[in-house]
């Protein structure tokens, strides 16, 4: 059981650093999403090749996430941020001076690299400075602050283009990862206690986890399935002809399902039922997508997020609970969110693709609700059942 380190003075410090690390993952991956026509027209690219920019950061963060588990497991995450966070802002500084293409997707793939470490080393943290009471709490914030960065990258970006140069705001962005990194430096502590015996010949018995494939499972679903309304919402309202704008209600529950999931888990002792009924509120929400009449589709695409985002909340938190996987824990979230981008990658594609032979959204649709509630709803059934007692 981790120790709970309520008396020690430097607990509030060190559950900030979540959030704002995880509000810099976000906000520096989708800084580069509103500013497409002014870098296409700068560096002369067509759209597949600005897409490839983004790319570039996605590649290193699935090439790394396991290897980052590595280190974050073997030297403690006080030392694996002391090295990423450096990396990523010297990447973030790098890409606002990038002088050409190539030197932009260099600039990205290095950021990708430092900022693999992220969702590993995050949950060694709370191991050591949340406590067994608060973890999924403390998990849910820092799972919002995935989602206030996001906010951010499109939100603030857009109203910063209006004012100045796209490189002017990248070099913003940089300097607030240069402020996070100089925060860990000089304030960021650790009792040592967070440091693991995990080896990495070990890898081969985290495969034959049954645990750590259900959490994998439940990474690929809540992953695909949110990141794939993300990116279709817009167009199926636009079918609807209802206004794009909308879809702002999937990341408003994407923001509060962290805390609020958190902190009901940490009520609750039996995570089987929480899954579970987060699998049928997610199913049933998703289908309400292809029917429900206005106002009632915005509580539907709410929920939608709420409910893929809770699922993924208790996923992060699981490995931190489970005393057979608590000395591996950044190698275990290491794995199932590297392999968890399969979701991402694949299921839009798939979403286009049955728009294209179907002529509309609705098989879409029951495609995603089918991989949610089943994933969650089967899942939950071959997991364990509860978390450990106090």
């Amino acid at each position: 059981m981790p120790a709970d380190q309520r008396g020690n003075p430097y607990r509030r410090l060190m559950l900030s650093f979540p959030f704002l690390i995880a509000f810099l993952l976000h906000l520096l991956l989708f800084a580069t999403a509103p500013m497409v026509t002014v870098i296409i027209g700068e560096m002369n690219l067509s759209y597949a090749e600005f897409g490839l920019v983004f790319s570039a950061a996605m590649v290193s963060l699935i090439l790394f996430r396991i290897p980052w588990g590595f280190i974050g497991d073997k030297i403690g995450y006080l030392g694996a941020f002391k090295i990423a966070l450096p990396i990523s802002a010297a990447s973030a500084v790098l890409r606002a001076f990038a002088p050409t293409y190539a030197n932009l997707l260099f600039s990205q793939f290095f950021l990708g690299l430092g900022l693999a470490a992220v969702l590993p080393c995050l949950p060694l943290i709370l191991k050591e400075w949340a406590g067994d009471k608060s973890l999924g709490f403390s998990t849910g914030i820092y799972v919002a602050g995935f989602a206030a960065g996001n906010a951010t990258a499109l939100g603030l970006t857009p109203q910063l283009l209006a004012m100045m140069k796209w490189r002017d705001i990248l070099l913003i962005y940089a300097g607030l990862a240069a402020a996070v990194c100089g925060l860990w430096w000089g304030f960021a502590r650790s009792s040592g206690k967070s440091r693991s015996e995990f080896q990495p010949w070990k890898f081969m018995d985290l495969l034959k986890d049954r645990y750590v494939w259900v959490l994998l499972f439940f990474m690929i679903a809540s992953m695909g399935c949110y990141d794939t309304l993300a990116t279709w919402m817009p167009k199926i309202l636009e079918m609807k002809n209802l206004s794009k704008a909308l879809a702002s209600f999937l990341p408003l529950g994407f923001f509060l399902a962290g805390p609020i999931i958190g902190l009901v888990s940490d009520r609750l002792p039996d995570r089987k039922k929480t899954v579970g009924i987060l699998g049928v509120v997610a199913a049933a929400a998703i289908i309400g997508v292809n029917y429900a009449p206005f106002p009632l589709l915005l509580l539907c695409i709410f929920f939608a997020g709420f409910t893929t985002i809770g699922v993924l909340t208790i996923t992060l938190a699981a490995p931190a609970e489970k005393e057979h996987l608590s000395a591996s824990i950044g190698t275990v979230v290491g794995l199932i969110s590297s392999l968890g981008n399969v979701g991402p990658l694949v299921m839009p594609v798939i979403f286009g693709l049955l728009i294209d032979f179907t002529g509309t959204f609705r098989a879409s649709v029951f495609s995603v609700a089918a991989l949610a509630g089943i994933t969650f709803v089967l899942g939950s059934r071959a997991s364990p059942s509860s978390k450990p007692s106090p």
